[in-house]
């Protein structure tokens, strides 16, 4: 297990270093664009600590993608790896904050607008991301698969429980909480719109 999450912190090290390659942030930069400091940047890149989602929704904000990015694993080739990512392969994380656990379903090497997460969310557990507008709109379902989940979103308060779905646009705070004694599981599909003009 301590392999996978090493394997997991190298990976968002890698990933946090190429996104910001690619829109030419330096690390100030990007700090000043996400809230994160410049040394717990520099910390995550070199892959010495495994962020908090709370730090990671920072990151993905300011780089301009969603948190689901930030797992993804290098471009394969695209003939052998094919649009099916296989439950052996799609990874899983714990964030260290909150203890739930994502886990990117969606294949990584298809270019589409839309990613699938599942969530497995203790009890009790409680994790508030600071959102806010993005260069990008990301719309987002939360499907309910098992137990109870309460989202507040700004101050819209939703509770949901087994089968709900509920819609909402990543723009505003966002506070996810399991209020119960018993794990919650819920499916997060994710869909980018155009950058704003």
């Amino acid at each position: 297990m301590e392999d996978i999450a090493l394997d997991l912190n190298a990976r968002i090290a890698e990933r946090v270093r190429e996104l910001r390659a690619a829109t030419g942030l330096s690390l100030d930069a990007l700090a000043s664009r996400s809230g994160v400091s410049r040394s717990m940047i520099s910390v995550v890149e070199r892959g010495e600590s495994s962020p908090t989602a709370v730090v990671l929704e920072k990151l993905a904000a300011g780089l301009g993608v969603t948190m689901a990015a930030m797992f993804e694993s290098p471009p394969k080739d695209a003939a052998t790896d094919g649009p099916i990512a296989r439950r052996a392969d799609q990874p899983s994380w714990r964030d260290p904050g909150s203890g739930y656990v994502r886990r990117n379903v969606s294949p990584a090497g298809v270019a589409q607008p839309m990613q699938i997460v599942e969530v497995e969310f203790p009890p009790r557990a409680r994790v508030a991301f600071e959102t806010g507008a993005r260069d990008v709109r990301i719309h987002q379902q939360v499907w309910v698969l098992e137990g109870t989940i309460e989202i507040t979103i700004g101050d819209e308060h939703h509770r949901l429980r087994d089968g709900d779905c509920l819609a909402m646009q990543l723009d505003r705070p966002t506070m996810f909480h399991n209020p119960t004694r018993k794990p919650a599981r819920y499916a997060v599909v994710m869909a980018s719109e155009s950058p704003r003009r």
